[in-house]
């Protein structure tokens, strides 16, 4: 069986879940089960993951006040960081930032990468209704670039109010929206073109509607109605650039994903979105992750279940 990296794997401890949601009305819309590590590490035996790089889900850290969101950030990288060193060769973490808070996400960006070695941070669509590429983040990217580090882009609920008015969970359609915003903007703000030595971003869900989308933002590119292009190129070239990890978006073509597995092919594997996705579901998509629909080569399956990844994180090849 092809060895599987997990690149999209939640932990969700209890004092996470408690200081960003409320039982009744859980970000994204919809509650995970309970989480323990021990449940993770048995899921993992069963689904058949190798390895899974962790991160915390949607709200991150930060929602209202910069002192509460610099201490949880720091629990939670301090416990991604305990699971790591319980398992090394089967657990990885991404550090969560206190994004808005630009000063103390330096702070914390420093202590996870150079104490608790952590292996790159994740960062979301929009910070409190900050999207990535607003300058105030300047700073925070330009460490990032500096170190070369591995980022990873997840989607969050929209900061306009109209989005949540449909009576739908905001995973349904809004999630994929803003990961389309976020690297919308990154692009044309010149954030990607400004930071090239760190060119690792991982914009999830099969980078949302971008691909649907790419065409028209090919046809923009023409009329070069917006300022900047010679320094950033074209959204074709910055979107060759990006890797795409397959949550929630590895069904084989059909009614249910029209575009299936054309979209990852520089992709990395997400065989469960843990702890959200029911675990009888989860592992009985296993097939669908591993890619084997026609359209993807042995070598492309084999680069999505754990051949990209490794680019990224070379510590966990055999």
């Amino acid at each position: 069986m092809t060895r599987t990296i997990d690149v999209h794997h939640h932990i969700l401890p209890d004092f996470f879940w408690q200081e960003t949601n409320d039982a009744h009305n859980p970000v994204g819309g919809i509650a995970p089960p309970p989480w323990d590590a021990s449940l993770m590490v048995s899921f993992m035996d069963e689904a058949g993951i190798d390895v899974a790089v962790n991160l915390i889900s949607t709200p991150g850290v930060h929602v209202g006040d910069d002192t509460r969101a610099r201490s949880l950030a720091r629990r939670c990288n301090e416990l991604s960081a305990e699971l790591m060193q319980a398992r090394p060769t089967r657990l990885g973490g991404f550090a969560a930032l206190p994004l808005p808070d630009v000063d103390g996400a330096l702070e914390e960006l420093a202590y996870a990468l150079d104490e608790l070695k952590l292996d790159g941070v994740v960062l979301f669509s929009n910070a409190n209704g900050v999207y990535l590429g607003d300058s105030r983040f300047e700073p925070v990217f330009a460490e990032l670039d500096r170190r070369g580090a591995v980022v990873f882009v997840h989607p969050t609920a929209s900061p306009d109010p109209s989005a949540h008015s449909l009576g739908l969970p905001d995973t349904l359609i809004d999630f994929t929206a803003d990961t389309t915003r976020a690297v919308a903007q990154m692009h044309y703000s010149n954030r990607f073109a400004r930071n090239p030595s760190r060119a690792i971003h991982f914009s999830l869900h099969a980078g949302g509607t971008v691909p649907y989308l790419a065409g028209r933002w090919a046809i923009i590119d023409e009329m070069n109605v917006i300022p900047g292009a010679d320094e950033r190129g074209t959204a074709a070239d910055t979107l060759r650039r990006l890797y795409w990890d397959t949550a929630a978006s590895y069904r084989a073509p059909g009614a249910s994903n029209a575009a299936g597995y054309r979209r990852p092919r520089s992709g990395l594997s997400s065989v469960r979105i843990f702890p959200y996705l029911r675990r009888d579901l989860a592992v009985s998509l296993r097939p669908d992750a591993q890619g084997d629909q026609a359209e993807l080569s042995a070598e492309e399956r084999t680069g999505v279940m754990s051949g990209n990844a490794l680019k990224l994180f070379p510590r966990f090849a055999e």
